[in-house]
């Protein structure tokens, strides 16, 4: 990868490679989870120390010395009564579907994940028995002879193995080969001699079981993961104006006809109602949008709700703890934070809104500031409803604007403003008679 960054904590679609297999392992509800980690890999266990997969047991592998010495160090925290699945960090797309599949066709036996390529350089072959064609051993490439060497299906590493047995063959197991390592694919050749089905079963796709070993291949599978979101947003009913240019890093739960353009990211948890529609080069995190709300081209939302037909856009940036109740209308060059905004008001253009709760049916004129930072704290700006606030006003928190009244264009407001009353502060207007503008010095 060229980088410092430990492998398995590349980003894919937003979270770690590490992240995608274990979200999958989880969703097979385990008895338990080990990761196996090797020198060097503690950044990869402290990533993990806060997050949901608290529950994983980590053993390290030191030295590593192939993949069945890894498994080895897992031993400790495998039950002999249920299965042990194996699967691998830097392999984050298979799903849980195909697991299931592959678990169920085991049964009390021995199931292994393969596919057909048709350049299977690298991988080890899974060697049939001519008289059966059942699966008899896996000769890794560096080992095979010519006519192994020829056999397009390979192992992916996936597989699901009776844990009882597991120990016993993993104790068998000798580094008599190539690499000189203990290669976990030979205990299919011991499961055989011991009489245990070896059962196979393919994926839907490839690319479920495509690992990342470079930033290219990285690239590629977020990609393929990216327009995998994008056909089910098409099926679900979402109008995308181009599946290719769309990316969700999290989920994005949407209503009926809604419709996304071009370059929109969405990022975390993101819901949208019927009818909403979201113009190009969005980016939304942890967002959710009610019925028929309209959001226009460079919008930038994070830990924001919207309610039912607003307008927002274009250029408006919601910050977290902005709450919007329906048909609102945010302009452009308007920024929310830490507000609740009423039923019906507007800020259509080159605002700051913060610390804010302001009410129903309010006018936020042009260059509106709540000077909410005295520099050390946050205070409290409080807008009733019906308030018409005139263009390039800065309302110094905490203060309180009563129901229906009015601000001058141009007012700094430092104390309350009564209802119903027109309130400014204007310095005199004067005009200068005779006075000329300088002139440049030669």
């Amino acid at each position: 990868m060229r980088s410092e960054l430990p492998k398995v904590l590349h980003p894919l679609a937003g979270m770690p490679l590490l992240a995608h297999v274990l979200k999958a392992a989880g969703e097979l509800a385990p008895e338990a989870i080990c990761v196996v980690y090797g020198h060097g890999g503690e950044a990869v266990r402290d990533a993990f120390a806060q997050s949901a997969h608290v529950g994983v047991n980590w053993a390290k592998q030191e030295p590593q010395i192939g993949t069945g010495h890894a498994v080895m160090q897992a031993v400790p925290h495998l039950k002999n009564d249920v299965p042990t699945l194996v699967l691998y960090g830097d392999v984050p797309l298979t799903r849980v579907e195909t697991l299931r599949r592959l678990c169920a066709a085991a049964g009390d036996g021995m199931g292994i994940l393969t596919v057909e390529l048709d350049d299977p350089t690298g991988y080890g072959r899974i060697v049939r028995d001519p008289g059966n064609g059942r699966i008899s051993r896996i000769v890794e490439q560096k080992d095979a002879s010519a006519s192994e060497l020829a056999i397009r299906e390979i192992n992916t590493g996936i597989m699901v193995i009776p844990t009882g047995r597991l120990k016993a063959w993993l104790a068998k197991l000798g580094n008599n080969n190539a690499q000189k390592e203990y290669y976990l694919t030979d205990v299919v050749a011991l499961a055989v001699a011991d009489g245990v089905v070896v059962t196979a079963v393919q994926p839907d796709a490839e690319w479920e079981t495509t690992g990342v070993n470079s930033r290219a291949q990285l690239a590629a599978l977020e990609r393929i993961h990216q327009g995998n979101i994008a056909n089910q947003l098409l099926e679900n009913g979402v109008a995308l104006a181009d599946p290719a240019r769309l990316d969700v890093r999290g989920s994005l739960l949407s209503g009926k006809d809604c419709s996304i353009d071009v370059n929109c990211v969405f990022e975390g948890n993101v819901v949208i109602g019927d009818g909403v529609s979201i113009g190009p080069n969005c980016v939304l995190k942890n967002v959710r949008i009610a019925d028929g709300s309209r959001i226009e081209a460079f919008c930038h939302m994070e830990n924001a709700e919207i309610g039912a037909r607003c307008r927002i856009g274009p250029y408006a940036r919601l910050r977290p703890a902005a709450v919007l109740a329906e048909d609102v209308h945010i302009g452009n060059f308007v920024e929310v934070k830490a507000s609740q905004i009423g039923a019906g008001t507007k800020a259509s253009h080159l605002s700051y809104i913060g610390d804010a709760s302001i009410g129903k049916n309010v006018n936020v004129g042009a260059g509106t500031i709540t000077c909410n930072y005295d520099g050390v704290n946050k205070h409290r700006t409080i807008i009733e409803d019906d308030v018409f606030i005139g263009s390039d006003t800065q309302l110094v928190a905490p203060i309180r604007v009563g129901r229906g009244a009015t601000l001058g264009a141009g007012t700094t407001l430092t104390k309350d403003a009564p209802a119903d009353q027109l309130t400014l502060s204007r310095a005199e207007q004067k005009s200068i008679l005779g006075w000329k503008r300088p002139v440049k010095k030669k």
